[in-house]
C-alpha cells in the first residue's frame, strides 16, 4: 500500500459560519492573495443593509471564501458517488466560484444604476478573470469556461451559476447568520450531500426534496425580509440620487471632493466596454466602500444644498420614508407629492425627484425552465421541482410577487 504525500496546508480561514477552512492549492492561494481579490474585504456583502440589521457588516471576501468550501464539499459528494470529476475540474470550479464575485464594486447595484452605466458585475467580473489569466499564463482558461458555462461539462457550470448553486447556498446562510433573520437558515450541508448529476444535469435525490423546499421558502422569505426589506431599498435609492446628484453636478463644472478613481467615474457620461478599456477598469479596481463613504462624507459640506441634505439623510440615518401602495401614484398624485415637499422643504420643484419618488420591486423563488432544479428517483426517472414537491400552492414561489413603493422626506405627511 502506497503512502499519499501529504498536502501542505497554504492558508486557514476561521470561518464563523463553516468554521476552518484550508486552501491546499498554490493557485487558490495565489489568487486569494491578488490585490483584485483582497479588494473584496473592502466591500461590504450586503450593502447598506447594516443600516437596518446591525450586523451585516460582512464582506463580499468572506462570501467567496465560504461558496468556494461549498463548492469543495460538492465536488467530494459527486466524486462519491462515482462521478468522475479531474483534479484540473475541480481547481477550475473552485477558482470560478471564488472569483465570481470579482467584478463587484461598492455598493454595487447602486453603482451599476448610475455611474457604471450599461455594464453588469458580471461582465466585469468577467474581464477581470481574463486579464488576471494573462498575468496567471492561462491557469485560468477553465476557470472561465465553466465561468462562462462554454464547458462541456455542464454540473460544473451549474453549482457556480444556477438556481441551486454554491453561491445562493452561501449566501442564504451567511446572510441569514449575520443579520440574525432565522428565516433564512437553510441546511446546505444536507442539500449538498443530496447533490447527484442526471444526463449530465445538476440534479437532487429524492430523498432530499423537503431541504429543497425550505430552500426556496428561505430565498423568498430573505428576499422580503433582508434584500428587499423597505428601509434598505428606500436607503439604496438614496445612494443612487446621490451618485446621480453628484454625477449631475460634475457635469455642470461643480467641483466635489472624491477619490481620483470615484470622480474618473463621475465624469464619464458614456457607458464602457470594459474589454475595450483598461483605464476605466483600472480606475474601478480601485473603488471600495471607503471612497463612497469619504465622499459622502465631504459632500455634507458641499455649496449644493441637495447633495448636502441627501448626504446628511444617508450617513445620519435620516432615511426617506416609505409607503406601501396599493398600486402606483398617478403622474399627478406624484407632483402634488413634490410641490408639498419643495414648499415644506424650500426646494425648487426640479430637486424633488431625488427625495420624491416611487418604485416597484418584484420577488421570484423559482422558475422552471432552462435552469430548473430537478428531483431524481430512485428509478431514475426526474421531475422539476415545481412537480415534485408536496408543499401547497408551489405556483406561488414561481410567481412574481411585487410590491409598490413611494419614498418621501419624513417632514411631510402622505395618507
Amino acid at each position: 500500500m502506497s503512502i499519499q504525500p501529504k498536502i501542505k496546508t497554504l492558508k486557514t480561514f476561521n470561518d464563523p459560519v463553516y468554521g476552518f477552512i484550508t486552501v491546499d492549492n498554490p493557485l487558490i492561494f495565489k489568487l486569494i492573495e491578488h490585490p483584485h481579490f483582497q479588494r473584496l474585504r473592502r466591500i461590504t456583502q450586503l450593502g447598506l443593509t447594516n443600516l437596518v440589521y446591525g450586523g451585516a457588516n460582512h464582506s463580499r471576501f468572506q462570501h467567496a471564501i465560504g461558496a468556494m468550501n461549498l463548492m469543495r464539499s460538492a465536488i467530494s459528494t459527486l466524486r462519491s458517488k462515482g462521478i468522475e470529476i479531474s483534479d484540473e475540474e475541480e481547481i477550475g470550479a473552485n477558482a470560478a466560484i471564488l472569483l465570481h464575485d470579482i467584478g463587484h464594486g461598492p455598493y454595487s447595484h447602486a453603482l451599476e444604476n448610475t455611474i457604471v452605466q450599461g455594464v453588469n458585475h458580471e461582465s466585469i467580473g468577467l474581464q477581470i478573470m481574463r486579464n488576471l489569466n494573462k498575468e496567471f499564463d492561462g491557469a485560468l482558461s477553465l476557470a472561465i469556461e465553466i465561468y462562462t458555462g462554454k464547458y462541456p461539462v455542464q454540473f460544473l457550470h451549474q453549482l457556480v451559476s444556477s438556481q441551486l448553486d454554491t453561491d445562493r447556498l452561501d449566501y442564504l446562510k451567511r446572510d441569514s447568520f449575520f443579520t440574525g433573520v432565522t428565516e433564512g437558515v437553510i441546511g446546505s450541508e444536507r442539500i449538498i450531500k443530496m447533490l447527484t448529476v442526471h444526463n449530465g444535469n445538476l440534479a437532487v435525490e429524492a430523498k432530499g426534496i423537503y431541504s429543497l423546499e425550505k430552500f426556496l421558502i428561505a430565498r423568498r422569505l430573505m428576499y422580503w425580509q433582508v434584500y428587499l426589506h423597505k428601509t434598505v431599498v428606500s436607503a439604496e435609492y438614496l445612494l443612487m440620487k446621490i451618485l446621480l446628484r453628484a454625477k449631475e453636478l460634475i457635469a455642470n463644472g461643480e467641483e466635489l471632493d472624491a477619490s481620483d478613481s470615484l470622480r474618473f467615474l463621475l465624469k464619464n457620461e458614456e457607458a464602457f466596454d470594459v474589454s475595450d478599456s483598461d483605464v476605466w477598469l483600472k480606475h474601478f479596481l480601485k473603488l471600495d466602500d471607503f471612497d463612497v463613504l469619504y465622499s459622502m462624507k465631504q459632500w455634507i459640506d458641499s455649496e449644493d444644498k441637495l447633495i448636502s441634505n441627501m448626504c446628511k439623510r444617508l450617513i445620519n440615518r435620516q432615511l426617506l420614508k416609505v409607503k406601501i401602495l396599493d398600486r402606483p401614484l398617478t403622474d399627478d398624485q406624484l407632483n402634488d407629492l413634490r410641490e408639498k415637499a419643495a414648499k415644506k422643504l424650500n426646494y425648487g420643484i426640479n430637486d424633488m425627484s431625488y427625495l420624491v419618488f416611487q418604485n416597484s420591486l418584484s420577488n421570484r423563488a423559482y422558475s422552471s425552465g432552462d435552469e430548473s432544479i430537478n428531483i431524481l428517483y430512485k428509478d431514475g426517472s426526474s421531475k422539476d421541482i415545481s412537480e415534485a414537491a408536496s408543499i401547497f400552492r408551489f405556483s406561488s414561489l414561481e410567481a412574481s410577487e411585487s410590491k409598490h413603493f413611494v419614498y418621501f422626506p419624513e417632514e411631510i405627511s402622505f395618507q
